[in-house]
């Protein structure tokens, strides 16, 4: 353990644990009960996703405990060694990030909705963080950030292109608008974790893009492994649990959610007359329904009812 992981603990008492492998998992189904088993035995929460191409998620948990569920997926012989080399991403909270643990089936764990697309069959060149700078830099390099509009909203890398996806689902149409494989030669990806900018890869080399690279690690090794003089990343990066946003060295950023759309929003964007607590933002201001609205503002109703008698509301935002 690192000299500032020890430092951290000692401020920060939940471990938060983003994992993901792409690997041939045709037992994917029976692995479900025995990994919601070992998580809830040792009282780690968050989400888990598993399909035929491998497992996806993000847990947390007291230190020992996360430490503790790892070795398990990694040497358990129900997992026949598939997962012994499964590499995770570790940061800190001071408040439990999940609400409950849940180990999900899926047809995948990052959803493009290509068939045989898979980089357990072909992959694009990973590049290590340190490296990622030079790379970026090379004027013949078409750099594309693979991740949703309001990821990329709150950050992203100098010069990237934002396609501007709602969902994963629209990058392969984005391709086949945007870009000529005759013309784009050298074509870098990048994404929070790494997983779906490897997905990325295997879909373009698919496509028969030949150079292709994706950042290894993703946004967050890169955050947390290059130092912010150096960097080339501006402002923060969108994480799915509780935190909102992490900037280097993954410290908790300045932004907040809208719990009626999800959308990111910096402490600028809190002031908005448009924005009400748990009902609406300058993102969604008057594009719900009456119906949404009544049944956002019943749910915050609930939720500053649960802070009166010292309780906390099942869908309330725990604060970082």
């Amino acid at each position: 353990m690192s000299q500032n992981t020890i430092l951290e603990t000692s401020t920060q008492k939940y471990l938060t644990a983003a994992l993901y492998k792409f690997v041939s998992l045709p037992d994917y189904k029976a692995l479900q009960a025995p990994i919601i088993e070992a998580c809830t035995t040792h009282n780690i929460k968050g989400t888990l996703l598993l399909a035929e191409e491998g497992i996806n998620g993000t847990i947390a948990g007291l230190p020992d405990d996360i430490h503790a569920v790892l070795n398990y997926l990694r040497t358990d012989p129900i997992f026949q060694n598939r997962l012994a080399d499964l590499e995770h991403k570790e940061s800190f909270a001071s408040v439990h990030p999940f609400y409950r643990m849940k180990v999900k089936i899926k047809k995948e764990i990052v959803t493009l909705g290509v068939p045989g697309v898979s980089p357990t069959k072909q992959v694009g060149t990973y590049v290590k963080p340190e490296d990622w700078n030079a790379l970026i830099s090379d004027p013949d390099v078409i750099l594309i950030d693979t991740r949703n509009d309001y990821e990329v909203d709150i950050g992203t890398f100098k010069g990237a292109i934002d396609p501007r996806t709602t969902t994963f689902r629209e990058f392969p149409e984005y391709v086949a608008k945007h870009f000529d494989k005759t013309k784009h030669k050298k074509v870098a990806m990048f994404c929070t974790g790494g997983i779906r900018c490897e997905k990325a890869s295997s879909y373009m080399m698919d496509q028969g893009f030949e150079e292709v690279f994706h950042l290894q690690g993703g946004i967050l090794k890169y955050l947390e492994t290059v130092p912010e003089e150096n960097s080339l990343w501006q402002g923060e990066c969108f994480v799915f649990d509780q935190r909102v946003g992490v900037k280097h060295n993954l410290e908790v950023g300045e932004y907040d959610q809208c719990y009626a759309c999800r959308h990111p929003l910096s402490p600028t964007e809190l002031q908005s007359p448009q924005y009400e607590a748990g009902i609406s933002c300058p993102y969604c201001y008057g594009k719900v329904s009456e119906e949404k609205r009544a049944s956002l503002i019943e749910r915050q109703k609930q939720v500053l009812l649960a802070k009166q008698r010292g309780a906390m509301h099942i869908g309330e935002k725990l604060k970082k």
